[in-house]
């Protein structure tokens, strides 16, 4: 919105810049064809109009407020300098016809560029009652087509001006709209996508080796049922991990079977977890460690235990993961700015810290440390052997 509102205010003073310029030259250039104003007000009203077409140009470059006021100045200037001198009624006629651009064009283009300024748009609209009343007394006459075209100028600009305040932040109101909807609409669309990629899951690795045993295994040998079951259990353990499975065949699924895995892809798939949780999880350090296999799942479901603890608790919407690592230790640092706590308060089994985190840490040769205080976050230390 604040984007959007500041393209509306560029383009109120662009506009601003090319009517009022546009309005000025006309009036020049029609002044210069009558013919009926002497020499000296014309250079002065000339140089009037040089200064109402520079300050509109800064007007559309930055809209500070100093050049609107040398715009005021400068129009109004030359509007008096070119008409103070006119003595012949046919004359003030044609004057006066040919300043109308400048009277209604080039000062009243000046409102488009004022909103949330109301000290000069007051300023402005004086000048549009001056150019008025100037336009009048050239005139002798405040029926004169001239004074009524100076009127209907204003009116119009004010109009269009109004107009398009109010148009811009309706649309884009609408578009802030259409694009929510658009974002509800595409994670209704992968999460009923996720939903199905599950079901299809389960029902062709757990579900069918649970109708197995269901059935006492008939028909299959132990040996099989083992290492189904095992291929079962190792599926659900890297989906807890934030994998994703890719299917090979019916009832065939494929996942990484090295001995050792690079910590920095399976991280990855943590963040990517989490993100869809709505916790933002940001990573610095190392990018790429091998780790044995138990030690990465230790290492992995310690640290996924430890965002959702932040997810759950700390009350903010982003996590910190730093990942440091020497020959014989990696270390990562999980930090939040939180809502804290008091560690000595709170017994750290209900926390499940000393369980999911510091036991399982410690069957594998690592361990962990937690830190934190009220009001100042929460930061966990976990290390895991190489």
């Amino acid at each position: 919105m604040d984007l959007i509102a500041q393209e509306r205010d560029r383009l109120l003073r662009t506009t601003t810049r090319v009517v009022g310029i546009v309005c000025a030259l006309v009036s020049v250039v029609a002044v210069l064809c009558a013919g009926s104003i002497p020499t000296a007000p014309l250079v002065v009203g000339l140089l009037g109009v040089a200064v109402l077409v520079g300050a509109l140009w800064g007007v559309g470059a930055n809209g500070a407020w100093y050049w609107t006021v040398l715009a005021v100045v400068g129009g109004v200037g030359a509007l008096v300098a070119l008409t103070q001198s006119v003595g012949d009624a046919g004359d003030r006629d044609v004057v006066a016809a040919g300043l109308v651009p400048l009277a209604a064009g080039g000062l009243s283009s000046l409102v488009m560029s004022q909103r949330g300024r109301p000290e000069l748009l007051v300023l402005v609209l004086l000048s549009g009652v001056a150019a008025v009343g100037i336009v009048v007394w050239t005139c002798r006459s405040p029926f004169a087509s001239p004074v009524g075209g100076v009127l209907l100028g204003w009116v119009l600009t004010c109009v269009i001006a109004y107009w398009v305040s109010l148009s811009i932040p309706r649309v884009a109101r609408r578009i802030f709209s259409i694009g929510n909807a658009h974002r509800a609409e595409r994670q209704a669309s992968e999460t009923e996508a996720q939903r199905r990629q599950g079901a299809r899951l389960l029902h062709d690795t757990v579900l069918a080796t649970l109708t197995l045993l269901a059935h006492s295994g008939v028909g299959v040998s132990e040996q099989a049922m083992r290492e189904q079951a095992a291929e079962d259990a190792r599926l659900l353990r890297h989906l807890r991990l934030g994998a994703t499975p890719q299917p090979q065949e019916s009832n065939g699924y494929t996942l990484t079977q090295t001995e050792e895995s690079p910590l920095g892809q399976t991280l990855e798939s943590v963040k990517q977890r989490f993100g869809r949780m709505g916790l933002e999880v940001s990573w610095h350090g190392t990018g790429q460690v091998l780790l044995p296999t138990h030690v990465l799942d230790a290492f992995l479901l310690a640290l996924a235990e430890c965002l959702e603890n932040v997810r759950r608790h700390a009350g903010v919407a982003e996590a910190h993961v730093t990942i440091v690592h020497d020959t014989s230790m990696v270390r990562a640092m999980v930090t939040d700015s939180g809502v804290g706590f008091e560690i000595d308060s709170i017994n750290e089994e209900r926390l499940g810290f000393k369980e999911s985190v510091v036991n399982r840490l410690r069957e594998v040769g690592g361990d962990a440390r937690l830190f934190s205080a009220p009001g100042s976050g929460t930061t966990v230390v976990l290390e895991a052997p190489r």
